[in-house]
């Protein structure tokens, strides 16, 4: 990455490229939405595809394409605007902290109103894909989802389960996914919301570490510092839950048993990320977090699988 590049991207950019490609006013638009860092497109990404195998699974069939494509540009687009009404309510905390202080907003590259205006476009593009799905019921489960999106960023504030609110959020799709096959939510599809639920629980207590000291200072929450030195046994508890509510998904689904065959790899990785995490090396938890989009591709297949 060149100097320039480091001048503008955060400490955990993944595409500094992006960054340098574009002119300042770009940059500092990619960044509210988080372009520069797809990892959280792809962990909203998952639940959707993961109630549309789990769907098509117990039908007996692969997940159409289709619907797929319209859950990616879905995961961008929301994401995005999750990410800008994060930093139009987080602003002034985010100038405190070291890891965000050079966000558009606190570093004053992009003004409030551009972000409401680049939130609004975002929020309007996630509307376009919610009607491309013709389902009164898709739309107001979509719809439903913004409570919770809204919330959010006030959630660090009053409580130390933030990362539980960004569960409910963040696993919204796995519900969207499984309703766009079937235009139905059985108990299968709540074990789902559930599995992904514990599986954020988990991924973003140890992204919070990263904060944790700079969170304690202005006096925002979270599982990091409820949890502190107990953090790896509560982890162990959060993926076992997430765990059993896949097993559960799959058995009240009924889909075939090469589900049950790969069940075993998702627990494999999650373990490993259990045993290699340092909670005092802010850069190894990044590392950890991220390989979570593995995970999350890991579960996609086996419910693929579950298919045949």
């Amino acid at each position: 990455m060149s100097p320039q590049e480091k001048q503008i991207a955060p400490a955990d950019t993944q595409t500094g490229w992006l960054l340098s490609r574009l002119s300042p006013r770009g940059q500092a638009i990619a960044q509210l939405a988080r372009y520069d860092r797809p990892i959280g497109a792809w962990l909203l990404f998952w639940p959707c595809f993961w109630g549309t195998a789990l769907a098509s699974a117990e039908l007996r069939s692969l997940p159409p394409l289709m619907p797929l494509l319209a859950f990616a540009i879905g995961a961008l687009a929301m994401r995005g605007a999750g990410c800008t009404y994060n930093d139009i309510i987080d602003r002034n905390l985010d100038g405190q902290v070291a890891r965000t202080a050079l966000r558009p907003l606190p570093s004053g590259r992009v003004n409030l109103r551009a972000a409401w205006v680049f939130f609004g476009a975002q929020i309007f593009v996630g509307f376009l894909v919610l009607v491309s799905f013709q389902s009164l019921f898709m739309l107001a489960l979509g719809i439903a989802a913004l409570g919770l999106v809204a919330a959010y960023p006030f959630m660090k504030r009053i409580t130390y389960w933030p990362q539980a609110w960004l569960g409910l959020t963040f696993n919204w799709g796995a519900l969207m996914g499984y309703a766009a096959i079937t235009d139905t939510l059985p108990p299968a599809a709540f074990a789902l919301y559930a599995a992904g639920v514990f599986w954020t629980l988990g991924y973003d207590t140890i992204y919070a570490h990263q904060d944790k000291e700079d969170d304690a200072l202005i006096g925002v929450k979270s599982t990091a510092l409820l949890l502190g030195a107990r953090t790896k046994p509560v982890l162990t508890l959060f993926y076992g839950a997430s765990l059993a509510c896949l097993a559960l998904a799959a058995y009240a689904a009924q889909i075939g048993p090469l589900f049950w065959a790969a069940l075993p790899i998702v627990g494999w990785h999650l373990l490993v990320q259990i045993t290699r995490l340092d909670i005092n090396k802010p850069e190894v938890c990044l590392q950890i977090f991220r390989a979570n989009r593995n995970t999350g591709l890991i579960i996609a297949i086996a419910f693929v699988l579950g298919g045949f």
